[in-house]
């Protein structure tokens, strides 16, 4: 078939990333895929692009995938990246493509839904009141408070060693302007963002935080963006009690959602420990998958 591969100017540029597109289309000028790579900017990630690539069901096979792939991989040699990922869900035509053109798969996530429905409300209370010695709960709708920003900011490295197995993903430095621009980007899409944090009550410092994003109008599910407490205060409990609380405020203030989504390496026991006695159910399974230049 007869194919054209033309860029596009893409307007999703961020502080933090800059995004290059591509479509594909037949000679009748009939879109049949497109291809995204988001180049990341920010410090300790400059070396990383990541791969979007969608091909029309009824086109593949000939060849649209992998002229969109031999477009991305060029021009994130000419942008001097490292290496390239990509997500596809486990078993699909995705997650085959991927590796028959020299991707290795280096992360296994698992995905979960917890039914707001089937919440035991009980149990969830009896989690969020049990004694934390030293630590308190505390939580805030949209941008964090001032009073809180540095501290906040400053918990976000309890992300930095999460279980990301061969991934060459690098660190990602936050500062409180990240922190403010992140809350306001949701917003300004139409959605929520709602976090509770644990403080350490000795310092008033924030120790541990979790974040969920639901939907402006309620209904349909809520996505959890991260859970994390910092190494020093590890073994107390703090996620699952952090989490519980999530959980716990958004059944009382979205009756209407269906459920809550996350996602977890697979190789990340803490966590699924937390996710599997919260009642969250698995759904399904992705590789990442990474290629080297």
């Amino acid at each position: 078939m007869s194919l054209h591969i033309t860029p596009l100017i893409d307007p999703a540029h961020g502080p933090h990333s800059r995004r290059l597109a591509w479509l594909a289309s037949d000679a009748d000028a009939i879109p049949v895929g497109t291809a995204f790579l988001r180049l990341f900017t920010g410090p300790g990630q400059e070396h990383l692009a990541e791969l979007t690539l969608r091909v029309h069901p009824v086109e593949r096979r000939r060849h649209v995938g992998s002229r969109l792939l031999d477009a991305a991989v060029a021009a994130a040699r000419d942008n001097t990246r490292r290496c390239v990922i990509a997500q596809a869900e486990a078993g699909s035509s995705g997650d085959h493509f991927l590796s028959a053109r020299g991707f290795r798969k280096v992360l296994t996530l698992r995905y979960s839904r917890l039914p707001l429905a089937d919440v035991d409300t009980t149990a969830l209370a009896a989690i969020v009141e049990r004694p934390h010695p030293g630590y308190r709960l505390v939580s805030w709708h949209g941008t964090v408070p001032d009073d809180l920003a540095q501290t906040f900011a400053a918990s976000r490295r309890a992300m930095d060693d999460m279980p990301m197995d061969d991934t060459d993903y690098g660190t990602v430095t936050w500062d409180v302007d990240r922190v403010r621009a992140a809350a306001q980007a949701v917003e300004a899409r139409g959605d929520h963002l709602h976090t509770v944090v644990a403080i350490d009550t000795s310092s008033g410092s924030i120790v541990g935080f979790t974040e969920l994003v639901t939907p402006g109008n309620g209904t349909g599910d809520g996505q959890h963006y991260g859970t994390g407490v910092l190494p020093e205060h590890r073994g107390h409990g703090l996620g699952r009690w952090m989490k519980s609380e999530s959980i716990r405020q958004a059944h009382h203030r979205c009756p209407d959602l269906g459920g809550l989504l996350t996602d977890t390496a697979d190789s990340n026991t803490y966590m699924r420990h937390i996710n599997d006695s919260l009642g969250y159910v698995p759904t399904h399974t992705t590789h990442q998958h990474q290629l080297d230049l």
